[in-house]
């Protein structure tokens, strides 16, 4: 019988909060550190995973980055790439020490946005035993040109607003994360809206936030963490999916063919058709079978 604790671990000085899934064994399991894309918490689907994850013998280290979720951090909803490639780097000491599990085999797992968190981790962390990076986000440029042009000037007009209103002390001027095409937001791609909200379970959704501090559309596009991936010295699998509407797979799949121990599975599904049913189903099926070659419990 799996069991899951409620667990917390200090990034910044400032409180993350966990989910710890420690499945039945005599002795400690590797250990899956996980984190959600773009704006997203650990209640969007990322207990599905852990929990067949740990049924399949692994521990499971689920977390918010600091100023989302369950998390400590203000102001709320900030998004910075920064500060989340610490949490990473955070949750991963975390994991290392905790002795309930095997912290001398760590595994990231991340989506959407944190499919290129993860690398950007592995490619900087020493001792990393395996990287899941699904439908991962490797080329702001390309996820840029993904969005709707006229949505592009009014999250770039908010952006610059809600810069300069940062550096005055003002109150973080928001925008929406998932929105209709023409819309202010950071994916409008037509299955957005209902991919991105159907994540969440009905008792989640009244309280989630589909916004984040509009200075994000200042950092999205300079960031390319699949320029990482000739770093990573240990096993990759970058699940892509082909029609994927936010994480354009060609550009995926140029970097996932650079890192020296890369696997690819493709799928004929969106991106945001991998977290349920059938195409969840077999995504979480590759990935535990990826797991069992590399970090055989």
């Amino acid at each position: 019988m799996t069991q899951r604790l409620d667990v917390e671990f200090l990034s910044g000085g400032v409180t993350c909060r966990a989910w710890l899934y420690l499945p039945s064994s005599d002795t400690p399991r590797p250990v899956i550190v996980m984190a959600h894309g773009l704006g997203g918490t650990k209640v969007m689907r990322l207990d599905a995973f852990a929990e067949r994850f740990s049924a399949a013998g692994y521990a499971c280290l689920v977390f918010d980055y600091r100023h989302f979720g369950d998390s400590d951090g203000q102001p709320r909803q900030l998004l910075d790439i920064g500060k989340q490639l610490e949490d990473w780097q955070a949750a991963v000491a975390y994991a290392r020490n905790c002795p309930q599990v095997d912290g001398r085999r760590v595994i990231l797992w991340g989506t959407s946005f944190s499919g290129g968190h993860v690398l950007s981790t592995a490619a900087a962390l020493p001792g990393i035993t395996a990287v899941i990076s699904q439908c991962p986000f490797t080329n702001g440029l390309a996820s840029g040109l993904a969005l709707n042009p006229v949505s592009s000037l009014k999250v770039t007009a908010l952006a610059l607003r809600d810069q300069v209103g940062a550096w005055l002390g003002a109150n973080p001027v928001m925008v929406s994360t998932a929105g209709k095409s023409g819309e202010a937001a950071l994916m409008t791609a037509p299955d957005a809206v209902p991919g991105y909200l159907g994540l969440l379970s009905a008792s989640d959704a009244p309280v989630f936030r589909n916004e984040v501090a509009a200075r994000f559309g200042m950092q999205i596009i300079r960031y390319f963490p699949g320029l990482k991936t000739p770093k990573i010295p240990c096993p990759v699998l970058f699940c892509v999916c082909d029609t994927d509407t936010v994480a354009p797979a060609k550009p995926t799949l140029f970097h996932a063919r650079r890192a020296p121990k890369g696997e690819i599975k493709r799928y004929p599904d969106g991106h945001f058709d991998i977290y349920v049913g059938e195409a969840f189903k077999r995504v979480v099926k590759d990935q535990i079978a990826f797991l069992q070659r590399h970090v055989p419990v």
